[in-house]
């Protein structure tokens, strides 16, 4: 992130001896990214972080994606996926992907009975339904329905959902995710025509020390593969940190929509960036107000980038057919726009109380397997007028 934050107790310079009340050590970290010359945190730990006595490799973590089809819209689900009792990482299920990133959801019932990382980039959960916690090494974050939870690369961290109702749509990278560089001015700071600002974000609101001992399994996903790692020390042992390298969260209902006379195009939903996509927010927002604007989005061609939504909740006025939890990829190469009647219902229309995720992406996205089974394969021609 963009500014600095501490929790816990730090030593007054960095890389200097810091002492434990029995006078041993505490053992400093270096957390950073782009090797030195990116955002980065020091953590001081109770026990070496790299003191696991066994590991071992678990299997591919990479999905198997379908044989190559023919280009066309796509529509799955998401509400038909497996509900058995699942945690927030092995529950998840992929729907499409490509060498930047993945996209899926998972219906998180039950607490993770061991730790997770990943190595290969940021991870985003948006927060549809539940709430619960999320702990990791920089300290706890509460969750609720409609949060974005930015986890960096490297994090280890668990998810412990309340009961009741829980899903969540997970974007895992290979890259970096943050805020759009054109809200921010040289030195980080959200201007004054971003759609949010630093009073929106929240990073980790307690830090809790673990000192206990025992056998400890922390998950990770690196290389296309998952390993585990065993300590004898519990892995969230931090008893301080400082820096600009945390996981936090936004609520997509503090998203401030731009809007004008006539339509806005999707870049100003813009919420986060990172490499080879962006993520935006579909919000309650009003309406245009030139007194012959066309609400509805016009026909466009992605030309260079893939289209996904996920729909949240609300009508979306420009669709038939979608539904709560409902995924679509309106691929590039091929125009789409709103669906017959859409544009003659929106006109006169004063405001829109939708609320969606939508994820560009500017390399082919492929469809995954797995997700076959929760497809619509008549939403294609669901824009050929009855």
């Amino acid at each position: 992130m963009v500014w600095y934050q501490q929790l816990g107790k730090i030593p007054p310079k960095r890389h200097t001896v810091f002492r434990k009340e029995d006078d041993s050590l505490f053992r400093e970290q270096v957390m950073g990214t782009k090797g030195f010359s990116g955002i980065q945190s020091i953590l001081y730990h109770h026990n070496p972080p790299t003191s696991f006595f066994k590991s071992a490799l678990i299997g591919e973590s990479n999905p198997a994606y379908e044989e190559q089809s023919a280009l066309r819209p796509r529509h799955f689900y998401t509400d038909n996926v497996n509900k058995e009792p699942s945690d927030a990482v092995m529950g998840r299920e992929y729907v499409l992907g490509n060498d930047d990133l993945v996209i899926g959801v998972v219906n998180p019932t039950k607490k993770m009975d061991y730790f997770y990382r990943n190595g290969e980039g940021d991870e985003l959960l948006f927060i549809h339904h539940g709430t619960g916690k999320i702990e990791s090494t920089f300290g706890t974050l509460y969750y609720e329905p409609g949060d974005y939870i930015v986890i960096p690369i490297g994090t280890i961290y668990r998810v412990e959902p309340n009961p009741g109702e829980s899903k969540f749509l997970v974007v895992e990278t290979t890259s970096w995710i943050t805020t759009p560089k054109r809200y921010r001015n040289e030195f980080g700071q959200l201007l004054e025509h971003s759609p949010f600002c630093e009073r929106d974000i929240k990073g980790p609101e307690e830090l809790v020390t673990y000192a206990e001992e025992g056998e400890f399994e922390v998950r990770i996903k690196k290389g296309d593969y998952l390993h585990s790692h065993y300590f004898k020390h519990h892995p969230l042992d931090v008893i301080g940190w400082d820096g600009y390298l945390y996981p936090w969260k936004f609520n997509i209902r503090d998203f401030e929509p731009i809007t004008g006379r006539i339509h806005q195009p999707p870049p100003v939903h813009q919420t986060f960036e990172g490499h080879n996509f962006v993520i935006c927010s579909f919000v309650p927002r009003l309406y245009d107000y030139h007194p012959d604007a066309i609400p509805a989005p016009y026909y466009h061609s992605n030309v260079d980038s893939d289209e996904v939504l996920y729909y949240v909740e609300g009508n979306f006025m420009s669709r038939k057919g979608v539904k709560q939890e409902s995924i679509t990829l309106h691929p590039g190469g091929i125009p789409h726009g709103p669906h017959p009647g859409k544009v003659e219902d929106s006109i006169g229309k004063k405001e829109t109380l939708e609320l969606a995720v939508m994820i560009d992406t500017f390399r082919p996205l492929r469809v995954i397997k797995k997700a076959l089974k929760l497809e619509d394969e008549n939403y294609q021609y669901s824009w050929v007028e009855k």
